[in-house]
């Protein structure tokens, strides 16, 4: 019987506890967000690039022998019509002298023949030998004159022979390996050149494009045909191999008339001039090309997520509610990023503090700025 008061003592005291408080909600988090505005914008794309000099010669001996004599020093630059190499020219001036000899033979015997004739005339005429003799005395009179030709060339071709013994530069500019030296044997089947010269007053940079970005290259600038295009583009710049760029701009002046069908590519080349000398033959690089982009939307790189190859942007929808939207970058211009679908002008994204932001999730937007052209 004592059981039942205790228990209703029980149930009085529970009645009388505190009941326990509802937990409030978090208030939505304040982030910042702005429009996507849009604008011209530039973007640039850089492409690998050789560097040659506007003439680059191999040096090739014309007639075999010894070197005898090397003039210049790898790396020298030379003006046209230097000397550079010298190639014993002994035999090739006995060969000059026993040319000129058999020329003053032939001479010789033209005399006589001529001689010949003059004796004959008189004597036809006065028929006191026949006329056969005296056209055969003037046949012999042509085969001499002949044989003066002859050897008028063929002392000419030992001229120039005794000539090529002695190498000079072709072109003015600088010289490269010396692959033979002095006591070699150089002929001119050798595989390898005795050097090659380049001349790097103006220096020719070559780039490739694939298709597509030939296409859009084209359907930047104005024109009705590739020629006219090529005077409206704008000046490129090169970065050289220390990511640093050349103080000068080229002009691109050539573009190849066919694709690569190994490559699918398509060779364009430009102009840069190099007064001090500072690009060389074989250097390496990149063009940079510039692209303007006209009503491009800006997005800040800084209010995009990547995720598996796409890029998103947490756009202000319905109810203060985020609605991750993928986007299609056209490019980059400094800081931002330059879209070309998934949003559209006047859109209002967030951006920032969306490493923990969700889809559908509700904020409290804060007007960071009117533009988001603004922030670069």
């Amino acid at each position: 019987m004592k059981i039942i008061p205790l228990a209703l003592l029980a149930l009085t005291l529970y009645g009388c506890s505190p009941k326990p408080q509802t937990q409030q909600a978090p208030p939505p988090p304040a982030l910042p967000v702005a429009a996507i505005a849009s604008g011209t914008q530039t973007t640039y794309q850089e492409y690998p690039a050789s560097i040659e000099g506007t003439v680059n010669v191999e040096v090739r001996p014309q007639v075999s022998g010894t070197l005898d004599k090397v003039f210049v020093d790898e790396g020298a630059f030379v003006s046209a019509g230097e000397p550079i190499f010298k190639i014993n020219e002994q035999p090739y001036r006995a060969a000059l002298n026993n040319a000129l000899a058999s020329l003053h033979a032939a001479e010789a015997a033209a005399g006589n023949a001529q001689l010949e004739v003059d004796k004959l005339t008189p004597l036809v005429e006065n028929k006191v030998v026949s006329d056969y003799q005296l056209k055969t005395a003037k046949a012999a009179y042509q085969v001499a004159k002949a044989n003066i030709e002859s050897a008028k060339a063929n002392v000419a071709t030992a001229e120039i022979n005794v000539g090529y013994t002695l190498i000079k530069a072709p072109v003015s500019g600088y010289i490269g390996r010396l692959l033979k030296k002095q006591g070699s044997l150089v002929t001119p089947q050798d595989v390898e050149a005795l050097t090659q010269l380049s001349d790097v007053h103006d220096v020719h940079v070559y780039f490739s494009l694939g298709e597509k970005d030939f296409i859009s290259f084209k359907e930047q600038y104005p024109g009705e045909t590739l020629k006219d295009k090529l005077k409206r583009l704008p000046l490129v710049s090169l970065v050289l191999a220390d990511g640093s760029e050349y103080a000068k701009q080229g002009k691109i002046d050539v573009i190849d008339g066919q694709f690569d069908k190994t490559t699918g590519a398509i060779t364009i080349r430009a102009n840069f001039a190099n007064p001090q000398g500072l690009l060389r033959a074989g250097n390496t690089g990149k063009i940079r090309l510039s692209l303007q982009h006209t009503d491009a939307l800006i997005v800040p790189e800084s209010a995009t997520v990547e995720m598996q190859d796409k890029v998103f942007v947490f756009a202000l929808a319905d109810s203060n509610k985020v609605k991750k939207v993928a986007i299609d970058i056209l490019g980059k211009s400094g800081e931002n990023y330059l879209v070309k679908d998934g949003v559209k002008a006047g859109d209002q994204i967030v951006l920032s503090g969306l490493d923990h932001l969700q889809e559908g999730e509700v904020i409290a937007p804060q007007k960071a700025a009117d533009k988001v052209a603004a922030l670069k």
